[in-house]
């Protein structure tokens, strides 16, 4: 690997670059969120949108999609979108009770305040509004956005660094936060949200297919089962769905 190319790659897993193609997998998520949350004809935030492909996808149901990210070179990339801006998930520059869905789709993990940024996706939701997350699930086998070892970061999949102790895991991959569920649940404690949905989802497999169809899809079919057993706990992400209640002082 060139350092040119180890440099974005770090930076990418450092920041967060999500969905720079849109797959089997990024379409199975899509009509996850869209079981699970307001879509059509909704006014629609994604918090952490990079290149915009969850932007352009949600699009197709409805006219008032905004696109957010801390990152502006990223967001070059979305320059085509009309609803767009930079800004920090832990300052959202947008009145409380705006948006009737929340998408924050692999970022929370990379914020610099997880917990200032759940807090603020549910101010900007309206009551009845959903906040729908994934991210990286502390079981999963693999730690996907690489590793610092000895001051050099190693791009890639790295085997069982997440089922390690904090103190060793977070020297590993000081770069991304992987959450248990109890973890993830907690950074909504105390606000004014009911828990509607909460797995996990194994990933889709599109590289593996792509070279090896017959591999991957049976990959891919077991894996799928999985979902539906006490497995899932090992999945690639968690997927949580959080309704905003009504609440003194947030609506």
């Amino acid at each position: 690997m060139s350092e040119k190319i180890r440099r974005t790659a770090e930076e990418a897993a450092r920041f967060g670059h999500p969905s720079y193609v849109w797959r089997a997998g990024q379409e199975r998520r899509l009509q996850l969120i869209r079981k699970w949350a307001k879509t059509d004809n909704a006014r629609i935030l994604v918090d952490g949108c990079g290149v915009g492909m969850y932007v352009r996808a949600l699009m197709r149901y409805s006219s008032h999609v905004v696109g957010l990210d801390i990152d502006g070179k990223v967001l070059r990339g979305a320059d085509d979108l009309p609803l767009i801006c930079q800004a920090a998930g832990e300052s959202l520059p947008f009145p409380d009770n705006t948006f009737d869905t929340v998408l924050s789709h692999e970022v929370i993990e990379h914020v610099m305040d997880d917990r200032q940024t759940a807090a603020e996706m549910i101010r900007v939701l309206k009551p009845g509004g959903r906040a729908v997350i994934f991210c990286p699930n502390r079981l999963y086998f693999f730690e996907t956005h690489g590793h610092y070892w000895r001051g050099q970061y190693h791009f890639g999949n790295t085997p069982l660094i997440n089922w390690f102790p904090n103190v060793l895991r977070n020297r590993l991959a000081p770069h991304v936060r992987a959450y248990t569920a109890r973890g993830l649940r907690a950074l909504f404690k105390d606000l004014p949200v009911r828990i509607v949905y909460h797995t996990q989802i194994y990933p889709g497999y599109d590289n593996i297919i792509a070279r090896w169809p017959r591999v991957g899809k049976t990959i891919r079919a077991i894996t799928y089962a999985l979902e539906h057993t006490p497995l899932r706990l090992f999945g690639l992400s968690h997927f949580l769905v959080v309704e905003k209640l009504a609440h003194q002082g947030w609506v």
